[in-house]
């Protein structure tokens, strides 16, 4: 393997059985291997999260941006969307 730094990590005995189980039923190769998918699968879930936040943060700016805050009916406003919604069926 090209490009490849070995790293020491500590787990609790539990993490440390699992990982031995993975290897020893044959699923994977080596504790490396373990650690490697559960890398690939820990980045996709921090990718997905900072994308969430940065979202939510321009939602946030955008709020902000809107003007003051004002009062909402959320009776009328329910009632509101269900008649739109009712609507939009009606017109399919």
């Amino acid at each position: 393997m090209a490009n490849v730094e070995k790293v020491s990590v500590s787990m609790t005995l539990q993490h440390a059985e699992l990982l031995r189980d993975a290897v020893e039923s044959g699923a994977y190769a080596s504790g490396s291997e373990v650690v490697r998918e559960a890398l690939r699968d820990w980045s996709l879930k921090w990718m997905q999260r900072r994308a969430d936040i940065a979202t939510l943060k321009t939602l946030w700016e955008e709020g902000k941006a809107s003007g003051p805050a004002t009062e909402v009916d959320f009776d009328a406003l329910h009632a509101e969307a269900r008649a739109e919604s009712m609507a939009a069926r009606d017109e399919d």
